[in-house]
């Protein structure tokens, strides 16, 4: 995970991709999970309820032939604004990881336009 971190500190999140599908994965996980605030922290329980669980399980499938490992254990910062740590840190499957982490580099990069903007007006 400290490999992961450097790279997010070294790199904006327009500039990274995680998969070939980043773009499918969040229009998505958009579609499917409209009120998901990825600049929030995760609500685990939420998450990992029965209702949760199986609306995640639901919207995955469409990965299983696409995506390797679509459904291996990974670990994720439940809040974008802190590194990884014992306690910042829950347990989700890799999908789940893929989703989350480009929502987030969405709202990095459109952070970066509006920093843009404001430098130009």
């Amino acid at each position: 995970m400290s490999t992961y971190w450097a790279i997010l500190e070294r790199a904006p999140g327009s500039k990274l991709r995680l998969t070939k599908l980043d773009d499918e994965i969040y229009e998505s996980f958009k579609t499917e999970f409209p009120d998901f605030d990825p600049a929030a922290t995760i609500d685990e329980d939420e998450m990992k309820s029965k209702a949760g669980k199986e609306k995640w399980r639901n919207w995955m499938k469409q990965y299983e032939e696409k995506v390797a490992d679509y459904n291996f254990g990974t670990l994720l910062r439940a809040n974008p604004k802190f590194e990884y740590g014992e306690k910042e840190t829950i347990f989700v499957v890799r999908m789940q990881f893929y989703a989350i982490e480009i929502a987030r580099f969405v709202i990095s990069q459109e952070h970066e336009v509006m920093a843009e903007t404001n430098l130009i007006l």
